[in-house]
């Protein structure tokens, strides 16, 4: 046996290519009944199960929304479903343009087979244009344009509301070596690009993102890749014509029609047909 992945389970050797234990195919898992799996862990947002292969777990996206560490929280009929095929699109593109990701293949509307991977209790946080907290504590109007592209990174802790940590605090407790912290600046910076361009051919401004990374262990080889989700729930996304929020700030910000604005979202980015309609009683109709 070997390192641990980020739930705490210890990950088994590699398997060798014998008769009696062939390569697994990541493309072609056998599908585990939900009541049937393991739980490994549960947060806000998603439910991590055991994979059907060794080193791969189970996505699961919930309809539970949450905001400033789930003091607010409602469940919102289809907003897992939403997220589960935004993000797909997303990982699955920053895949194709050589990005490291932990995401495999959308196995159902709320699930996706992903690596397991170690995560580093950091978020991550890109900053375009000034919104949030940034506006707050800088004294900044909402849609000013940063001179350049800014990245925070926060300690993962909600009891501690995941204060804003510098590279120095990062580095003397541990959480990541200073060639991590390059690493993660690299990906932040690239996944930017293409998130910036995405959005930009769909109308739409991407004001800032959060992203999580995780260290992937191949053999004795380790990596850093994205992880988590990219979806409307960890980015700010504006209309650019008429400004108008299509991300969590609806949720934060009590100004109602989430699922009305995550659903244009995938429209835009060709997830949905153009007129088809989602609703929260049936959810959303989603482009296989």
């Amino acid at each position: 046996m070997r390192r641990t992945g980020g739930t705490g389970a210890t990950i088994p050797p590699r398997a060798t290519a014998t008769r009696e234990r062939p390569i697994l195919d990541f493309l072609k898992p056998r599908y585990i009944p939900m009541n049937r799996r393991r739980r490994i862990y549960e947060g806000k947002a998603k439910v991590l199960y055991e994979g059907p292969e060794p080193g791969t777990l189970i996505q699961h996206f919930k309809d539970d929304a949450t905001a400033f560490n789930a003091k607010k929280h409602e469940v919102i009929d289809g907003k897992g479903v939403l997220n589960n095929r935004i993000s797909e699109h997303i990982f699955s593109n920053l895949n194709d343009i050589g990005v490291p990701t932990h995401f495999i293949r959308r196995l159902n509307m709320r699930e996706q087979l992903i690596r397991e991977v170690e995560i580093i209790p950091l978020e991550v946080v890109v900053r375009n244009v000034a919104a949030g907290s940034l506006s707050t504590k800088l004294g900044l109007e909402e849609g000013t344009q940063l001179p350049r592209s800014i990245i925070e990174f926060y300690y993962k802790n909600d009891a501690l509301n995941d204060p804003m940590v510098s590279e120095e605090h990062i580095t003397a407790f541990g959480w990541a070596t200073p060639q991590e912290i390059d690493d993660i600046m690299a990906l932040a910076i690239r996944v930017n690009d293409f998130l910036s361009g995405l959005f930009l051919g769909a109308g739409i401004r991407l004001v800032d993102f959060k992203m999580e990374c995780g260290r992937l262990w191949e053999g004795e080889m380790m990596r850093i890749v994205v992880a988590d989700e990219i979806s409307p729930d960890s980015c700010r996304l504006w209309d650019i014509k008429s400004k108008d929020k299509m991300d969590k700030d609806r949720f934060r910000r009590d100004m109602g029609g989430l699922i009305e604005a995550y659903t244009e979202v995938a429209r835009r980015l060709g997830i949905m047909g153009e007129n088809e309609k989602a609703g929260p009683a049936a959810g959303p109709r989603l482009v296989q």
